[in-house]
């Protein structure tokens, strides 16, 4: 099969994930650009930042539409992650692959675990105290930082589970803050964007995109209690997946 068939394949799914569950794009872009796409990791890496940051406004875009974006709330939980992501990264340089890799399966285990056993959120809208917000941000941060993965995987439950957020506003909340954060990510790393396949990542993102607004028009066929089970449930095998990984 040829690397844009396979592009076109991988990008269509994880365009799926992030407009209907609000993550999953770099969790599934990096393992698809180097075992798919014979990407290396620093290629990948780059390369996941510019998928899913496009991805995420198209998909942002799309949710906001609908008015599930909390804007105000959004914005504060991903400006307060920034600073103790920083120094979680410093800090993972010091922590072996391994373990970077059980403890991300770990928490992601958990914070699965804990969504499939949450009642419904209470109709109606949610307030949400800014200094919680920022709390709940500056400690996704640091566990990003550290693990180095898991923006949207790990920022719907906290949103979902710390701030009581609905389902369909954490999603496209989430978009906003993985957005958000990309996008600084990527600001360190824009002397390596020139240096990609853009015959392979262009028909990825193109895929990612259109991916996207089908997630999006999939995400609201079905209530928001069905859609948390259904992310509980990927991120739990996800975390399933890291760690069978990390112990081999």
């Amino acid at each position: 099969m040829s690397a844009v068939v396979l592009a076109l394949a991988a990008g269509a799914v994880i365009g799926l994930a992030l407009g209907a569950l609000g993550g999953g794009g770099s969790v599934l872009a990096v393992p698809a650009l180097i075992y798919l796409l014979g990407f290396s990791p620093v290629g990948a890496t780059t390369a996941s930042l510019v998928i899913v940051t496009l991805t995420s406004v198209t998909a942002l875009v799309a949710h906001a539409r609908d008015g599930h974006v909390r804007w105000r709330t959004g914005l504060l939980f991903a400006a307060a992650g920034i600073g103790p992501a920083m120094l979680g990264g410093a800090l993972a340089s010091s922590v072996p692959a391994a373990v970077l890799t059980s403890a991300f399966a770990v928490v992601a285990g958990v914070a699965a675990v804990r969504m499939l056993r949450s009642r419904p959120a209470a109709a109606g809208a949610v307030t949400v105290r800014p200094g919680r917000a920022a709390a709940a941000g500056a400690g996704l941060g640091a566990v990003t930082g550290v693990l180095g993965v898991g923006g949207g995987f790990l920022a719907v439950p906290a949103l979902v589970g710390v701030l009581g957020m609905r389902m369909r506003n954490a999603v496209g909340t989430s978009l906003l803050v993985i957005t958000v954060n990309s996008l600084a990510a990527l600001s360190m790393r824009a002397g390596t964007v020139e240096t990609l396949d853009w015959t392979v990542v262009g028909p990825f993102i193109a895929a990612a995109v259109l991916g996207a607004w089908d997630g999006k028009r999939l995400s609201a066929k079905v209530s928001g209690h069905t859609l948390q089970r259904i992310f509980a449930v990927v991120l739990l095998a996800v975390a399933a997946f890291m760690l069978i990984d990390a112990l081999r």
